[in-house]
């Protein structure tokens, strides 16, 4: 077994997991990526991934960063359990227990809470008010205040806010609980509900889905600088890497506030900016997390 200590950290998404490793930095020495289907596949797939770590290296602590909801607060009597979901199969699941080993100390936030993280360790979140969305098969976000991520009861939900119908858009939503929230209206889902193609294969629907992801995007972040004022948003996930994705919802915000509040609006609005780290936003932000309960 290598000598050299590393921290893991596992990322589950709706759509695939990263388990990744790093031993300092950003930099990972491990990367495994495994599609989700059900839980107990997925997870044991997990375990076996995580095992070929510790084969190899010196295992110090586990961060995991999951696709919610999911109660993420320690002490409670369903921490690591996933709530009442859209993803078919999953409420319920306990996946802490369902991913990590005994010995090793471990620490769980959202995945866009683990993105937010590590956006502010190593990437764009160069702002101490600031906010990460992921748009993918749903759309979860995370706010950045005072030197950490904000919780309250539990984690946020902005995905399922309420937003204004773009004029023209007669789709009725994807969201099997409230139909066109954000999420029913703009997530990777909503894409393929709508037009039955997939974000990465849109052809000629490319500018119109640009269009309505840009107003219903634009709208959210509106809604949420009324009551956090954030100076950034930075917006990963796959379908932000349709091209224009951020330079379209950017352009839409005045028109989305109305111009007001007038801040931050004043100054042409939030930043909106792509992940520094890609698509190891989320998995790197999970190995911060492993080492905010490690002893080395």
């Amino acid at each position: 077994m290598n000598d050299t200590s590393v921290h893991v950290g596992v990322e589950l998404g709706g759509t695939k997991v990263v388990v990744g490793a790093s031993a300092e930095g950003p930099d990972l020495v491990y990367r495994d990526v495994i599609p989700t289907t059900d839980p107990e596949s997925t997870l044991s797939a997990v375990r076996k991934s995580v095992q070929l770590v510790m084969d190899s290296y010196r295992v110090l602590a586990i961060g995991v960063a999951s696709f919610g909801p999911i109660d993420v607060r320690p002490g409670s009597s369903t921490y690591g359990v996933m709530l009442q979901t859209p993803k078919p199969g999953w409420t319920g699941t306990n996946i802490l227990a369902g991913i990590t080993t005994p010995e090793l100390p471990i620490a769980l936030d959202t995945d866009v809470a683990a993105a937010m993280l590590s956006e502010h360790v190593w990437g764009a979140g160069t702002s101490d008010n600031s906010a990460y969305f992921t748009v993918g098969t749903g759309i979860g976000a995370a706010l950045w205040s005072d030197g950490g991520v904000l919780h309250g009861a539990n984690h946020s939900e902005i995905g399922h806010i309420r937003v204004p119908r773009h004029p023209d858009d007669v789709f009725p939503g994807s969201c099997p609980f409230h139909g066109d929230c954000l999420e029913g209206m703009a997530s990777g889902t909503a894409i393929r509900e709508r037009w039955d193609l997939s974000p990465e294969a849109l052809g000629d629907n490319e500018g119109a889905v640009l269009d309505l992801e840009s107003w219903y995007l634009a709208h959210a972040i509106a809604s949420l600088c009324a009551v956090v004022p954030v100076d950034q948003v930075i917006i990963g996930g796959g379908v932000a890497k349709l091209p224009g994705f951020h330079a379209g919802i950017a352009a839409m915000l005045p028109h989305a506030s109305d111009g007001y509040p007038a801040i931050p609006f004043a100054t042409g609005g939030p930043q909106i900016l792509p992940p520094e780290l890609g698509d190891d936003a989320g998995v790197i932000g999970a190995i911060e997390l492993g080492r905010t309960v490690s002893d080395e």
